[in-house]
């Protein structure tokens, strides 16, 4: 068996609001498609982490954010390709919009497990879920 050779980078915003963390829904016919997610999506080659992340939120929710810190980073290594994925606490400037037909959605912190992620989340997931309020 060999592994995949293809490496994606990918950043995703945690945007908090009170208790509640703000995810979307992957679209049919995409990688993982029915997943939950943090808004977010592929760096271009050579595309800083930041401009990634508020360009991908304003195509994706059509509104501005401030990147903040990275609050956590993972490499995961799925079937057809291994994702380096950079989550970063985000605040909105507008409210958002899902523009793709995605769905979006405000979960509250404690419920955050109850929902499927892809792997690759599961420790951000912890890591929020455990958070101090």
């Amino acid at each position: 068996m060999t592994s995949p050779s293809r490496r994606i980078v990918v950043t995703a915003a945690v945007i908090r609001r009170g208790e509640s963390y703000l995810v979307t829904r992957r679209l049919s016919g995409t990688h993982l498609a029915g997943y939950w997610e943090f808004p977010g999506g592929k760096c271009d080659d050579d595309e800083a982490l930041d401009t990634c992340l508020a360009r991908e939120i304003a195509e994706e929710l059509d509104c501005s954010v401030r990147v903040g810190v990275e609050l956590h980073s993972v490499s995961h290594e799925y079937a057809d390709r291994i994702v380096e994925l950079h989550f970063f606490e985000c605040d909105l400037l507008a409210e958002p919009r899902p523009v793709l037909g995605q769905e979006m959605r405000w979960v509250p912190r404690q419920d955050l497990g109850s929902l499927e992620f892809p792997p690759a989340d599961a420790d951000l997931i912890e890591l929020l879920r455990g958070r101090d309020r």
